[in-house]
């Protein structure tokens, strides 16, 4: 068993592309690679996952404890060959001026060397300072080689190959050519998720063909090996208490819908919930289930489809007013309001919160969240009293023109939420957010979910 962890100098330089790449080498050459995604990124996790046909899961300080996020390596890692860690931003990025949240604290914690990404066009001396500034600025960090991405030729390439080799100690781990075929298209929140991508296959196949003849990966797996990953827990980092009876638990999941973090649905599973998955497209209706939840995705991409579904619609609406304990993040949030605009096109969706989103040009909401519940908050318990909870979100839409009045289930203490102060609209046994949570040992949402869901089953007798 072994792990490496993917940097870059700065965000941009093309280290997803190369870590999909890499997924897709290492299983192509019959190794079980395990995938893993720093913060609280949904869209690269998805495409990793799929590379290394097995999920990809988040490592985030911000809702993480230290150990919470080496037992979750240690577990997670379990009947792999190798780790595969992206890291986000720059190695040395982070919120804190101590870099406690950095990549390099990640890579520190885990014991794993670091390869960097390095976009080297334009660059040719230039590069040497850029290693060795890397390499001294945090003598615990091994960097253990350079992947040179974007190359102009193979000139370009044996110039910064020498001048890597006569400057520095840092092995050149591969050199990959600026060809646009491994390119994944991006918009507004970044690449386009694969549950999206009909060809998403194709791109991956396509990509791992490429960094596996650019990169070469017995040097990479050789360094990787050099690193043991922490040893597994005797239980689930994200086990969560069974909610008392089976439950059957409805989730969107389509291409308008797709941002879940594995963690929270195993977690259901584990705590006994079947989940059902619908299509909010295609599906005639919401079938026979005791909660639901929407979690967020880009509805906007497909509000024409979503408006067409009248069946689905009605049946969302009508269920939900019928007192369905539902729960909605971001995407499903828009989903669940009056109406949908971006640019020019409008949508009715499904009419269950009185008003309407509005697509913008900039971020509404960007970044983490910190959150207090209120009393309205439906699934609150006596033991979450002035508990914050830690999350993030990232939205370009606006709810706008709510009619009033109406309960929030969390004040914001950090963040945007709806209108700055407020997050959670509320009506019967509906909680709709801007923000993602997570389910973690500081918060166990799923848990608090099912117990709910579980409740209003109970009292319904059935």
């Amino acid at each position: 068993m072994s792990q490496i962890f993917i940097s870059a100098a700065h965000k941009s330089s093309g280290k997803t592309t190369v870590s999909l790449g890499l997924c897709a080498a290492l299983r192509a050459r019959g190794l079980v690679v395990q995938p893993f995604k720093k913060g609280p990124d949904y869209i690269d996790p998805m495409w990793l996952g799929r590379a290394a046909g097995r999920a990809c899961h988040n490592l985030d300080f911000y809702t993480m404890q230290h150990d919470e996020i080496i037992d979750a390596v240690g577990y997670y890692a379990q009947g792999a060959d190798i780790n595969i860690i992206e890291g986000n931003k720059g190695l040395y990025d982070g919120l804190d001026l101590d870099g406690s949240n950095s990549n390099a604290a990640l890579a520190k914690l885990l014991n794993a060397p670091v390869v960097l990404v390095l976009d080297a066009r334009g660059m040719t001396r230039g590069i040497a300072p850029l290693i060795l500034g890397y390499q001294s600025f945090d003598a615990e960090i091994r960097i253990g080689g350079v992947i040179l991405n974007q190359l102009g030729g193979s000139r370009h390439e044996a110039k910064l190959r020498a001048v890597i080799e006569h400057y520095t100690d840092v092995p050149v781990l591969g050199a990959v050519a600026r060809k646009s075929d491994m390119e994944i298209l991006e918009r507004h929140l970044g690449l386009i998720p694969s549950n999206e991508q009909g060809d998403a296959d194709h791109y991956i196949e396509q990509i791992g063909t490429a960094i596996g003849a650019q990169v070469d990966l017995d040097a990479l797996t050789a360094l990787a090996a050099d690193c043991s990953p922490p040893a597994a827990p005797d239980a689930s980092p994200f086990s969560i208490a069974p909610p008392g009876q089976p439950l059957r638990i409805g989730i969107a999941r389509d291409e308008a819908f797709g941002f879940y973090y594995p963690g929270d649905l195993e977690a259901m599973q584990n705590a006994g919930a079947e989940l059902i998955w619908i299509d909010m497209l295609h599906d005639p209706r919401l079938p026979a289930v005791d909660g639901l939840f929407i979690g967020g995705g880009f509805p906007e991409s497909s509000m024409r489809a979503l408006q067409a579904n009248h069946a689905m619609r009605d049946s969302v609406r009508a269920a939900i007013e019928a007192g369905l304990p539902t729960y909605a993040e971001c995407g499903g949030l828009m989903y669940l309001a009056r109406s949908l605009r971006w640019k020019d096109a409008y949508c009715e969706m499904a009419g269950v919160i009185p008003g309407d989103v509005v697509m913008h040009q900039r971020p509404q909401g960007r970044g983490y969240v910190r959150l207090q519940a209120t009393a309205a908050q439906p699934w609150h318990g006596e033991h979450d009293d002035g508990a914050e909870i830690a999350a993030h979100e990232f939205h370009y839409s606006a709810l706008e023109n709510l009619d009033s009045p109406h309960a929030y289930a969390f004040d914001v203490l950090r963040g945007a939420g709806i209108d700055g102060r407020h997050d959670g609209y509320v009506y019967k046994n509906l909680l709709a957010c801007y923000t993602h949570q997570r389910t973690t040992r500081q918060n166990r949402w799923t848990e608090r979910f099912l117990r709910f869901v579980a409740s209003c089953k109970a009292q319904r007798g059935s």
